[in-house]
């Protein structure tokens, strides 16, 4: 089933009674070339380009929930690629192209809208560190503009610039940057796999990891044993948890980190805002609802809630920095499992277990990385090669000290990342 215009114009006027699911509910097959664990937005794209750039179809993913029921449901959707270092850069970079090529690619509507992002610095020494990071997007290829006090009271009459304690002096601005619709980029995906012949098995969790002579050889789950040489780990917050079933102990920590949508209101922010002094970014739905979040709990948990103090914390940042969201009524909070690393920075890479691979560690990189994640573990688990846009996500870094991305300047310490 393709999605067009035309087809949306005839089941209107049908009462909308040709519509099929979007993909099967097969039952588990005791073999698979390939098992992917987690059916989140990385887990599902990682199947996908399986299926599409290697030709890989024998393929499960495994989710215990259901789709779009993680974290790939539970973020502020935002889509941007203005990361400063080595790395990072060129990872970003090539999971923005994916993006704007997603919906054609998918033939579905994952309402990637590039609004434009707006970082705002507020004093002369984050003045300077825009710049330097402007210069590093620029030599990446990608788009970035140094935005003076006056242009951005322009674009953003609407925030606080009379204040004293936090004056905004500027920003940095990222037209390509934007959002996108959470639920609609997990179902895109789900769709396309499941249309190269994926099977998409909800309701089964993984209990077990069995390795034998150093190699694994499939996964205990809820539903039974299943045999199979490849198994990559794709499960988000809960990574420490699963690849401890395979005896390894991870370098990374689980935050909750606590997002916001409010009533529905008349279209008023146009871009994706982020406030320079408090971890604070904004933005607004295609529904009017605007979208809100900012730091972490600060406290490991796995519990996807959060708490009332981190409430009030983010409150007082947005109504710092625009006061007439004090108008506006909450409608829900949510709270996702953030994996932490150390240094910021993601993992895509092999382990010391033949045909077991890891993609994990986004700390707040996750939702805009779904494309790029896919395709480049994708890419290491068909090949066993890295892909040259991920080629620095590796996982003994941590052990080595040898090539650690430190993103926020914030050393070794997983919540202030």
């Amino acid at each position: 089933m393709r999605f067009s215009g035309l087809r949306v114009i005839k089941e209107g006027l049908s009462g909308n009674k040709g519509w099929t699911p979007h993909w099967r509910n097969p039952e588990p097959k005791s073999e698979y070339d390939a098992i992917i664990i987690g059916g989140g937005g990385h887990g599902l794209s990682t199947a996908y380009y399986l299926a599409k750039n290697h030709g890989m179809t024998n393929i499960a993913v495994l989710e215990k929930g259901y789709i779009g029921g993680g974290n790939v449901g539970r973020n502020t959707t935002i889509v941007r690629a203005n990361y400063f270092l080595p790395g990072n850069s060129e990872f970003y970079s090539h999971s923005l192209k994916l993006w704007e090529g997603l919906e054609k690619d998918l033939n579905y509507n994952v309402m990637h809208s590039q609004r434009g992002q707006i970082a705002l610095f507020h004093s002369d020494g984050q003045r300077d560190a825009a710049v330097r990071r402007g210069n590093a997007i620029r030599n990446q290829g990608d788009d970035v503009e140094l935005l003076s006090r006056e242009d951005v009271q322009r674009l953003l009459p609407y925030l606080d610039y009379e204040q004293a304690r936090f004056p905004i002096y500027g920003g940095l601005l990222q037209k390509r940057a934007g959002t996108a619709r959470h639920d609609a980029v997990a179902w895109g995906y789900a769709r396309g796999a499941d249309q190269r012949g994926v099977d998409i098995i909800q309701n089964c969790e993984v209990t077990g990891i069995d390795i034998e002579n150093g190699a694994v050889k499939g996964v205990q789950t809820t539903r039974g044993a299943i045999c199979a040489k490849k198994v990559g780990i794709v499960v988000a917050g809960r990574s420490g948890q699963v690849a401890a079933l395979a005896g390894m102990r991870l370098p990374i920590e689980s935050h909750v980190l606590q997002a916001f949508v409010t009533e529905g209101l008349k279209p008023c922010i146009d871009h994706v805002v982020s406030f320079g002094m408090g971890h604070f970014y904004i933005s607004q739905s295609d529904k009017g609802g605007l979208v809100f979040g900012g730091d972490l709990d600060f406290y490991a948990s796995y519990a996807a809630r959060g708490n009332l103090p981190m409430v009030e914390h983010v409150m007082e940042a947005g109504m710092t920095l625009m006061p007439m969201i004090g108008k506006a009524k909450l409608l829900r909070s949510w709270g996702g499992i953030m994996d932490m690393t150390p240094d910021g920075s993601p993992i895509i890479d092999k382990t010391d277990t033949k045909g077991l691979f890891i993609d994990c560690g986004w700390c707040y990189g996750g939702f805009k990385a779904v494309p790029g994640s896919g395709y480049s573990f994708a890419h290491l688990m068909a090949t066993d090669t890295h892909h040259e846009s991920a080629a620095k996500f590796r996982l003994d870094r941590f052990r080595t000290g040898v090539g650690l991305m430190d993103e926020e300047g914030t050393g070794a310490q997983h919540n202030l990342h």
